[in-house]
């Protein structure tokens, strides 16, 4: 390794690639600050999991071309409850939803495109906004405005030590090509996100069983600057052994597989272990994002592996996948295909045959299985047209919810309760602060992009000569 080269005069430095990161810059920048962005991934991978998004949750009192009706600041904050259990920052939680009632306007006069709903591509929402193009189309365009504005931009670029304090210049160390590079900025904001493509991380409290967890994201989401800033005495918040995860093909990618893998189709028919038994009602949830319990359910199995298993008719309600199912005539072969004893098999879907009844009378949605354990309470409709269609399942994980602890201005928190005046953090590596469990659907870029902009905002007013000596 080369010897390590210093790099003075930069006003903010932002770690990381995805939305948070470019808000934060884009923001700095405009701001007057002068910028350098560093992203550990190659310029191909560039921007985290926002590559995999494709929408954004939003306050708003009344329509506009690119959301309908209105979603208020209670009604937002009363959804975030529910999936925390209560178990969120409510000052920072308003920041955040009031902050989504400008983003979409801020994002647009940066680049980024919206989806017209009047075009009838997109599901209905009047929660969400849609990216025209997806989350990629987002990240360009924020790219291109980033270099427009004159941030430096750095890829390949890990951040391996860092240092702060209060009357000094920060310090980061870069690899790149197997070269350091000591950058000396007067202010850090931090967007590198958590560490839940850190499969030895994720050992330290999901077990041996985190070997078998598929990463939905970008594999550069490791926690180094995570550890870097909890080695470094900033205060944790959220807990590591907790995880959003979801149901998803088994066959996919073990990184980055992103939405496309992700199986919704459980209502439709019957899940089964390694043993082939059933062990969870596949009807309890009949919302959109049941999906996103099965990934939990799925960790808890042996070999943290099951089979989803349809027939022509339920295969025919499902919505298409990325990967075609496995099929087959029979159940017997079928099994035999996936790796599942036939007789087992066989055994389960006879007793469940058997459990669903045949009241040609109640609504097919309504029919529920009678006496059968565990039951299953919706849609409980005989597996016997062939051929039949089995999908394996591994558990997804998207984040985890665990980070650093920040005030309302970003200002990451230390162990001592003081903030860190010089130091700044938004995305999901502060997330827990506000969804300390569960989520919901488009959070996770309104979370990044609102909090990135704030982040970005108080770094480059905080870079200013005179803001350097003074107390709050």
């Amino acid at each position: 390794m080369s010897e390590t080269a210093v790099s003075r005069g930069l006003d903010v430095l932002v770690v990381g690639g995805g939305s948070a990161a470019l808000c934060a810059a884009i923001a700095a920048r405009r701001s007057g600050a002068s910028v350098r962005l560093v992203e550990q991934a190659p310029a191909s991978l560039r921007g985290g999991n926002t590559r995999h998004a494709r929408n954004f949750r939003l306050m708003h009192d009344r329509p506009a071309w690119y959301v309908p009706d209105n979603y208020g600041e209670d009604a937002f904050f009363k959804d975030l409850l529910r999936v925390t259990h209560g178990a969120t920052d409510e000052q920072l939680a308003r920041v955040l939803i009031r902050g989504s009632a400008t983003i979409a306007t801020w994002l647009d006069g940066n680049g980024v495109r919206l989806q017209d709903p009047a075009s009838g591509v997109m599901p209905y929402s009047k929660r969400t906004a849609f990216f025209l193009g997806g989350g990629k189309a987002m990240i360009n365009a924020l790219y291109a405005t980033a270099a427009k504005l004159g941030v430096t931009i750095d890829y390949d670029s890990e951040v391996v030590a860092l240092a702060f304090g209060e009357d000094r210049d920060c310090e980061a160390d870069i690899l790149h090509d197997d070269r350091i590079d000591r950058i000396t900025p007067k202010t850090l904001v931090l967007c590198s996100g958590g560490h839940q493509a850190n499969i030895d991380w994720l050992r330290e409290s999901f077990g041996d069983a985190a070997d078998n967890f598929m990463i939905r994201g970008t594999p550069y989401v490791t926690g180094s600057v995570l550890r870097l800033l909890l080695d470094a005495g900033v205060k944790p918040v959220g807990n590591p052994s907790r995880a959003h995860m979801v149901v998803v093909d088994a066959r996919g990618p073990k990184f980055d597989g992103g939405i496309v893998t992700r199986i919704t189709a459980i209502p439709h028919g019957i899940v089964v272990d390694h043993d082939g038994r059933r062990f969870h009602d596949e009807g309890e949830d009949a919302r959109k994002t049941h999906f996103a319990r099965w990934g939990a359910r799925i960790a808890a199995c042996p070999g943290q592996i099951a089979y989803l298993i349809l027939d022509a008719k339920g295969f025919g309600r499902a919505l298409p996948t990325a990967l075609p199912p496995i099929r087959a005539d029979t159940v017997a072969s079928l099994a035999s295909a996936v790796g599942l004893n036939p007789a087992a098999l066989e055994t389960t879907i006879m007793d469940f045959n058997a459990a669903t009844g045949d009241d040609d009378n109640v609504p097919a949605i309504e029919r529920c299985t009678k006496g059968l354990v565990p039951p299953k309470s919706r849609a409980a409709l005989p597996l016997v047209v062939p051929p039949f269609a089995a999908y394996p399942l591994r558990p997804g994980v998207t984040f985890t919810h665990f980070g650093v602890a920040v005030d309302d201005r970003m200002r990451v928190m230390k162990n001592d309760g003081s903030p860190a005046r010089n130091v700044f953090a938004a995305g999901m590596i502060m997330a827990a602060n506000v969804l300390s469990n569960g989520y919901l659907a488009g959070l996770g870029v309104t979370l990044s992009a609102v909090f990135g902009r704030l982040a970005g905002e108080e770094a480059a007013r905080r870079a200013q000569p005179g803001e350097r000596g003074d107390g709050d």
